[in-house]
């Protein structure tokens, strides 16, 4: 049921670039298909090609209108126009030690190391509405908390529902098996992020060699992106190895496959490997503000390859890389702060090798990509 809404201001997009880029030619799921015992199995076709080909993908039609999106991207909006001083009341404890909910703020990372040259990026982390987590937010959050309350659980129940329950098809699995282990009233670390890159000057952008953030895979199950038009996110093709540019398509939310998916999977599914750009010349003088959902599983669940599946067995996948070293398989709660306690990492310059392949767990080296 919609909530009562405060008065919000509009949020206006900027122009898509008018440059002609080298975009990805990424596949649609349009979950109108979705309900039916035939549109499940066609979307359960589509998105195994998607997931083992390109690991990113398109979903339209989802039941999530736009007014709601375009609300989220203005009280995101809002939460950074406020002091920075009032945002960092809200920095996690043990932030530098893998937490995550709160306000993460811009500077943790040296992009030049010769001119000492920053991060812009700043993180505001909403985790999930279940009773596990306490809800302290500043003011132009609190709010509008029951709206944005329901639009997290909307994208549980009219996104991530059918992307587990078509996949689990796929899988040969029960069509419940992947929502039995992504429950929301189940602890996970599932969480809505507003996520603002501030702009460089064009003189700063030439130190960093095209690359605002460098290459990395997602630690969850699937990361939802909602559209917005400053082009910068690219990713990295499974087969060929090339970097494309993600094109933003209106009434659609991208997706792509993260770690947890791929430890399940034995690496039938791949964790996609993606990175942020410096825009085109023409989306260079204006800030990107992101709308992004993280989706987890459970706290509980062991990473272990799922030995129910016919289609892993036959194909080949039954043991991922945590099964084939040797070492404890972690929980996904074990797996998520060892992760973010990596990414959190404060002050790391872009190169420093110690940094980019550390082993996070027994048995797992992480690694960051060109």
């Amino acid at each position: 049921m919609p909530v009562p809404v405060p008065e919000l201001g509009s949020y206006n997009f900027v122009p898509e670039t008018k440059e002609n880029l080298p975009w990805a030619d990424l596949i649609t799921l349009d979950f109108s298909l979705y309900g039916t015992p035939e549109g499940n199995q066609k979307l359960a076709q589509t998105l195994v090609k998607a997931v083992r080909e390109d690991g990113f993908f398109y979903v339209k039609n989802f039941n999530i209108s736009q007014e709601r999106v375009n609300r989220q991207f203005a009280i995101g909006k809002q939460l950074y126009e406020i002091p920075l001083d009032e945002k960092l009341k809200y920095v996690p404890d043990g932030l530098d030690e893998g937490a995550f909910n709160g306000y993460v703020p811009a500077g943790r990372r040296i992009l030049d190391p010769a001119s000492g040259l920053r991060d812009r990026v700043e993180v505001y982390n909403i985790p999930k509405f279940n009773g596990d987590f306490k809800h302290e937010h500043p003011e132009v959050l609190q709010q509008y908390l029951p709206e944005i309350e329901e639009f997290a659980r909307s994208l549980h129940s009219e996104v991530l529902d059918p992307l587990h329950t078509i996949l689990a098809i796929a899988l040969g699995l029960p069509e419940d098996y992947l929502k039995n282990i992504h429950k929301y009233d189940v602890k996970s670390e599932d969480h809505l992020r507003y996520m603002k890159y501030s702009k460089f000057t064009p003189e700063e952008n030439q130190k960093l060699n095209g690359l605002w953030g460098r290459g990395h895979t997602d630690l969850g199950t699937f990361t939802l992106l909602f559209r917005q038009p400053v082009a910068a996110l690219q990713i990295k093709n499974h087969t060929t190895g090339e970097w494309s540019w993600v094109k933003p398509q209106d009434g659609t939310l991208t997706v792509n496959t993260c770690d947890a998916l791929s430890f399940l999977t034995a690496g039938y599914v791949k964790s996609t490997i993606h990175r942020v750009a410096v825009p085109p010349k023409d989306q260079q003088h204006v800030d990107r503000l992101g709308l992004l959902y993280f989706s987890r599983p459970n706290n509980d669940v062991e990473l272990r390859t799922i030995k129910e599946s016919p289609v892993l067995r036959e194909q080949g996948f039954i043991e991922n890389d945590f099964e084939k070293s040797g070492n404890p398989v972690p929980t996904m709660e074990t797996w998520t702060f060892a992760k973010q306690k990596w990414q959190r990492t404060k002050n790391v310059a872009r190169g420093d090798k110690n940094f980019e392949t550390a082993q996070i767990l027994p048995g797992w080296n992480e690694r960051v990509y060109a």
